[in-house]
């Protein structure tokens, strides 16, 4: 939300918000399988100590010098170390207590991402008001910083997968040959585009409808509140419903979600939309991480969660280019339209796996 702000306030067109968005992604998209064996390979202490220090930098960097051209940079670095701080902890939550906790586990971890999602918009929206762009990024800069130093004084070691000796080095398309894991990458990948386009279509809907960068804030954050609230109660859900039969529920509420959102202009209703939309793509993350888990060769959880990384990454790099052209050239309502019919074909996709 931060980058696409300043982009805009630095003159950047809509569809050079796309690509920068797309250069969150572009690193990910090459390193995450290799990314992934290094996690199994070293376990993930050093990895997460690395990707923090780097992150904070990225983001603190347009600081220094607020220019269009620094953004790029900042978007490749943040892009890149978020991929290795989010392949770490997951392989860290799958590898936390037994089998039949581990949707729960990853409920707890995507909590996390929800409480961050909520309070990042709202003190970037703010402080992009009260302080400018340059100082929003400054202060944004201080959570990675925050977790960098919880890490480094930790004690306690994390947990990790059991190493498992595969002999010659396997060929990460082996992955591709196990048909579970075949449809997670798939369902994992739409569900991906729907969030990450969000985060892309948000801010500059927000700016053509001339809202306030705090207000636009406000909005994404009751996605983000959302998402909190359906992870709070996934212990119930594992306990009651199948993960395919979830995944499916959660994937025809966002794309109903996106398949209203050209036809909302006022702030409640798109609060109300955007809660909506959090519903949905909030409950599946947890499961989607968990079904990769399980049907993952042991010892390789990590290259799976980095393989699942790259061909969600590829997406993200394209699609925000295409987004951003098309919605520059015929307007946002048949991205969002499209988007929609990606997420309801996607649902009807995951409700074929349910047995």
């Amino acid at each position: 939300m931060t980058t696409s702000l300043f982009a805009l306030r630095l003159g950047a067109s809509e569809f050079t918000v796309g690509l920068l968005m797309a250069l969150f992604a572009i690193l990910p998209m090459m390193l995450s399988v290799s990314a992934g064996r290094f996690i199994d390979r070293v376990g993930p202490r050093r990895p997460l100590l690395v990707a923090f220090a780097v992150l904070a930098g990225g983001v603190g960097l347009p600081f220094a010098f607020a220019r269009l051209e620094t953004l790029y940079f900042s978007c490749v670095l943040i892009g890149t170390s978020f991929m290795f701080m989010h392949i770490t902890m997951n392989s860290v939550f799958g590898a936390h207590g037994l089998p039949e906790q581990r949707a729960v586990n990853f409920s707890w971890l995507a909590l996390g991402f929800s409480i961050s999602n909520s309070v990042g918009p709202l003190v970037a929206g703010f402080a992009i008001d009260h302080f400018g762009h340059a100082r929003a990024m400054l202060s944004l800069a201080v959570f990675p910083a925050i977790a960098l130093v919880l890490v480094w004084t930790g004690r306690r070691p994390l947990p990790r997968p059991h190493r498992v000796d595969h002999g010659p080095r396997s060929s990460v398309l082996d992955l591709l040959h196990i048909r579970e894991l075949r449809h997670t990458f798939a369902v994992s990948a739409l569900l991906a585009v729907g969030w990450d386009l969000y985060s892309f279509l948000t801010p500059i809907y927000g700016a053509r409808l001339g809202l306030a960068a705090s207000t636009i804030g406000i909005i994404m954050s009751t996605f983000a509140l959302a998402t909190f609230a359906v992870r709070l109660v996934i212990p119930h859900i594992v306990k009651h419903l199948r993960q395919w039969m979830v995944i499916s529920f959660a994937m025809a509420v966002a794309g109903t979600a996106y398949l209203m959102f050209p036809y909302v202009s006022s702030v409640p209703l798109l609060m109300a939309l955007s809660f909506l939309l959090g519903l949905g793509l909030g409950c599946s993350q947890p499961f989607i991480m968990s079904l990769l888990y399980e049907a993952s060769p042991p010892g390789r959880q990590g290259e799976a969660v980095g393989l699942r990384t790259s061909l969600v990454n590829g997406s993200q790099t394209l699609i925000p280019l295409v987004s951003g052209a098309f919605s520059a050239a015929v307007g946002m309502a048949p991205v969002y339209w499209a988007l929609a019919a990606f997420l309801l074909v996607g649902s009807w996709f995951a409700r074929q796996r349910i047995k």
